[in-house]
């Protein structure tokens, strides 16, 4: 008989945002067939407040879950000191449902505030072991805010362990007063199915790209955090002093920076060599991938991002600013460079060096393969086990 799992976060995807929580419930389908596995799926929300329910659908997908969307009362700017007790007692109320139709071995909760906290205290009141999963910025980001930060260290002495993303969030936990002993690095996976490597020129011709085009990739959101216009301006001024085939820069995603962005290319003198893809499917970001000849990440703040990983696997390198744990993967000049954050400059150089470099992609793809949803399943398996366990 499989053990008993229920999952509590506020990212897990509804047919409203299919991609909220993607990785969360990509982890979910391969822990499947070892555990039996119920979601509960927090929604935190004003209309919660004037009682409010919620008509949000799973992914047809994801119907196996059973999930339930459970809203929230929330107040935003200035309620950390509510938030996690409101969380808490929604939960709870929620649990005691759950409970009656069938009790779990072990609660998995996914986002450190105030899903952690609220997760632990429930499972602590059920008399169950709780296991929770730091994503990036519920580190990065809420450590440096005391009263969230307290709240965190809290739940994780409740907690049995710690799944984190990447080894620099598992430091970061450490250095901030968190048992060591618990933090587990987990890095994502990757659908190796569909990021692999493959003939380029046939991709290419799929694609259109039917010139012998010198193609950067930038892939996710059109957002501050990601800075966009330090990769525009760092394009510009590669492009400028370039011998070799005609650079292009392919912009895959959407955000609010688009139209500033399109702009800013016209003041460099870019426009034509910069095309916005909009947002796009795994499997169209496989395609440019394989066919691309670099992925460049500009950001000020990351986890261990999984456009990184599945690039790897394509075959493609990787020119990224070193923040977060990117450096875990981005490790060797054959895989890529780093360079320091906001520095236009030592980006260009990086572009320039790897482009120049005629990198091994079939050996970064051989690495990449290494990096799938199968192995992280297995090292979060291990984990859940042994909390069940101890």
């Amino acid at each position: 008989m499989r053990p008993r799992l229920l999952f509590v976060s506020n990212l897990f995807p509804d047919t409203k945002e299919p991609y909220r929580g993607l990785d969360n419930v990509t982890l979910l389908h391969h822990l499947k067939d070892r555990w039996d596995i119920r979601v509960v799926a927090l929604r935190p929300t004003l209309g919660a407040w004037r009682g409010a329910g919620l008509k949000l659908l799973p992914r047809s997908q994801d119907e196996i879950f059973r999930p339930h969307y459970v809203p929230v009362p929330y107040i935003p700017r200035v309620g950390d000191a509510w938030n996690p007790g409101l969380m808490h007692r929604a939960l709870q109320r929620e649990l005691v449902r759950v409970k009656a139709e069938g009790a779990w071995d072990v609660l998995l909760a996914s986002w450190l505030y105030p899903d952690g906290g609220a997760a632990t205290r429930a499972a602590a009141a059920a008399g169950t072991p709780s296991v929770l999963i730091a994503q990036g910025s519920d580190v990065h980001k809420y450590l440096r805010v005391p009263r969230r930060k307290q709240a965190i260290l809290e739940a994780v002495k409740a907690s049995r362990g710690v799944i984190t993303r990447s080894r620099s969030l598992a430091t970061l936990l450490g250095e901030a007063g968190a048992e060591k002993s618990k933090l587990h690095p987990v890095h994502n996976g990757v659908d190796v199915s569909l990021f692999h490597g493959g003939p380029r020129e046939e991709e290419r011709g799929r694609l259109g790209l039917k010139d012998k085009a010198t193609v950067i990739l930038y892939v996710g959101n059109l957002l501050p955090v990601k800075n966009p216009e330090l990769l525009l301006r760092a394009f510009a001024r590669l492009r400028a002093g370039w011998q070799g085939a005609p650079l292009q820069l392919r912009m895959a995603g959407k955000g609010p920076m688009r139209e500033g962005l399109e702009k800013l290319a016209g003041e460099l003198g870019i426009s034509g060599s910069v095309y916005f893809l909009g947002p796009q499917d795994a499997g169209q970001i496989a395609s440019w991938m394989r066919a691309a000849d670099v992925l460049c990440m500009s950001s000020h703040n990351e986890g261990l991002p999984n456009v990184v990983l599945e690039a790897m696997a394509s075959g493609l390198p990787v020119v990224a600013t070193d923040v977060g744990g990117i450096h875990e993967v981005v490790d060797a000049p054959w895989k890529g460079a780093l360079v320091p954050p906001a520095k236009e400059e030592e980006l260009t150089a990086g572009l320039q060096r790897v482009l120049e470099q005629a990198p091994d992609r079939q050996r970064i793809a051989t690495y990449g393969s290494g990096l799938s949803w199968d192995a992280t399943a297995d090292a979060c398996d291990r984990i859940l086990r042994d909390a069940l366990e101890k």
